[in-house]
């Protein structure tokens, strides 16, 4: 498995069954054992999670996803009022942040999704490669941090190993 550097110490404390490949972000979000303890607005980014894995079961009727967005929603969920598809309610935003509760402060993420290929490419037009970026000038310094690299190189904190 190739991930960076930086990826180690966030996954610190999740349950070693979630880490088995193949290894699914949306279940190492959201479960308990996984990073859902150390997510700050958990609420808002399972609201978020959910919506769109909802968009693609409506989309693919993917029994494999309908079977997944299931299980998502059978998790803890944070108290609040919540839709009828087990979502937190909330109004719809551009961006959706993902505040992760770390031993030296609170990193803040936003994400972006890349969908490949086409409409008519039935290979491609499910793939889609989700990235976070920093929100702030903290987090984007925290990855030569969690790795011990505080005088790297722009560049070094994404490298691969």
């Amino acid at each position: 498995m190739s991930y960076n550097r930086a990826v180690l110490p966030l996954l610190d404390g999740v349950a070693p069954e979630l880490l088995q490949l193949p290894l699914n972000v949306l279940r190492l979000s959201l479960h308990p054992g996984g990073l859902a303890k150390r997510i700050v607005n958990l609420g808002q980014w399972r609201a978020h999670l959910l919506a769109r894995l909802r968009q693609q079961v409506a989309v693919s009727a993917d029994p494999v996803l309908a079977a997944l967005a299931d299980e998502l929603r059978a998790y803890p969920a944070p108290a609040g009022p919540h839709d009828e598809a087990g979502g937190e309610c909330l109004e719809p935003a551009v961006v959706v942040p993902l505040l992760l509760a770390m031993p030296s402060g609170t990193l803040s993420f936003i994400s972006t999704i890349t969908v490949f290929g086409t409409p008519v490419d039935i290979t491609l037009s499910e793939l889609a490669l989700e990235t976070l970026f920093p929100a702030d000038a903290a987090t984007a310094r925290a990855p030569r941090l969690l790795v011990g690299d505080e005088a790297g190189q722009p560049g070094d904190q994404m490298g691969n190993e």
